[in-house]
């Protein structure tokens, strides 16, 4: 089965050809300045293609993607017909999706009910499900939302302790992100430990960062919140602040609300703690052997924070069985996961330096001894999106 993988943004699409059942990667490829003048850039067969199309719109590229698909040289497939699903990312479900579903025109209409929530991403969401409509119009479309995981949350997990009306007259809540990251771990993790039953927190560290407490598969609380700024410092978000700093700012330095915001997105997080040397771990890190002491906190602080999530987690569930770490940092960065679980003695973790001493590699970190599993599982959402996709398209046949 062949299942196109479709991540719209504003002004790019992301693209993969896929078969769900291997996870083998036929292609790939990002049509990016989308609306400017367009151009792809297209890997198959181990060779990378750039070329330069006029893409005024998502229409356009898709067109593009699928011509060079087909195409006798740089193509992997003869016909569009051999597509068998194209299967969507789409940024907020809100209280409207609790798993991936088949897009109709109900499920068009809730995803853009939830615009308000989503503003930058579902509207360059939609666009791309539009695009490939118009160009596929037989081939069946799945939806698959990066906050369905997470709404097994129980109502203590996810109000927020504001009036009731904004709760219910505009779903003001925890949402949580990364969740298609977070279900292809917890799924991968129930595999290698060989049971369903347990408990485990999962680390998403990158420039972008979430955690997420899961029971039995079912996630039971997450760090990121109505939107991708809460929880630990990322790259260029602050994660959790006083809402009073907002307030503060604004009225100091002239600031309104949405110039605030898009400081506490765009302009802090590690790249502010550091001095705004870098967000990249990597040159924190070696800015820190350097002697630069704000690269050195502001990896400490990633850190401390991290850990602090682990334990309120562990508080939540009564304990956790698996810990685990996933994304660009937590897959390839071996001093985040070393300084993390420094602090987790008291859990019983306990982690080897040889076997930690790895990058990108799915393998148990943890001694014999460790009360906890430590696992590095790289993750892999394009897959769970593959997955999904296939399973809902042969379920309706």
């Amino acid at each position: 089965m062949n299942v196109l993988i479709i991540n719209a943004g504003s002004s790019s699409l992301k693209y993969q050809l896929m078969d769900p059942e291997t996870g083998v990667v036929s292609a790939k490829g990002l049509c990016e300045r989308i609306g400017i003048d367009g151009r792809l850039n297209h890997n198959a067969h181990g060779e990378k293609v750039v070329k330069d199309i006029p893409m005024p719109t998502h229409s356009e590229a898709i067109a593009a993607t699928l011509e060079i698909l087909v195409d006798p040289v740089n193509g992997v497939i003869k016909s569009v017909d051999e597509i068998d699903a194209v299967g969507h990312r789409v940024l907020h479900g809100g209280m409207e999706f609790f798993d991936s579903c088949i897009i109709n025109d109900e499920v068009i209409a809730a995803i853009e009910k939830c615009i308000p929530l989503g503003p930058l991403h579902n509207p360059a969401n939609l666009m791309g499900i539009r695009a490939c409509q118009a160009v596929m119009p037989t081939t069946p479309q799945v939806a698959v939302f990066d906050t369905a995981f997470h709404m097994t949350m129980p109502p203590k997990a996810y109000r927020y302790a504001i009036p009731t009306e904004y709760f219910k007259n505009d779903s003001l809540r925890r949402y949580g992100f990364h969740g298609t990251s977070h279900k292809y771990v917890a799924k991968r993790t129930a595999e290698l430990v060989g049971k369903t039953a347990f408990k485990m927190v999962n680390c998403h560290l990158g420039n972008g960062s979430s955690m997420s407490a899961i029971k039995d598969g079912k996630c039971q609380d997450t760090t990121m919140g109505l939107t991708p700024l809460a929880g630990v410092p990322m790259g260029t978000r602050s994660g959790d602040i006083d809402a009073a700093v907002v307030q503060f700012i604004c009225n100091k330095y002239g600031m309104n609300v949405d110039e605030c915001l898009n400081m506490l997105n765009k302009k802090s997080g590690v790249l502010a703690l550091s001095g705004n040397v870098s967000s990249d771990f990597r040159d924190l890190e070696n800015g820190a052997k350097e002697g630069n002491a704000d690269c050195a906190l502001a990896r400490e602080k990633f850190c401390y924070e991290v850990a602090k999530y682990v334990g309120a987690y562990a508080a939540a569930m009564n304990g956790i069985d698996v810990l685990t770490f996933t994304a660009g940092v937590g897959e390839n960065d071996k001093g985040v996961r070393a300084a993390v679980c420094e602090y987790l003695g008291y859990l019983g973790v306990e982690i080897d330096p040889e076997l930690n001493n790895c990058r990108g590699k799915e393998v148990k970190i943890s001694t014999a001894n460790s009360k906890v599993q430590v696992w590095i599982v790289p993750t892999n959402e394009e897959l769970m999106i593959a997955q999904d996709t296939a399973e809902l398209v042969k379920a309706a046949k």
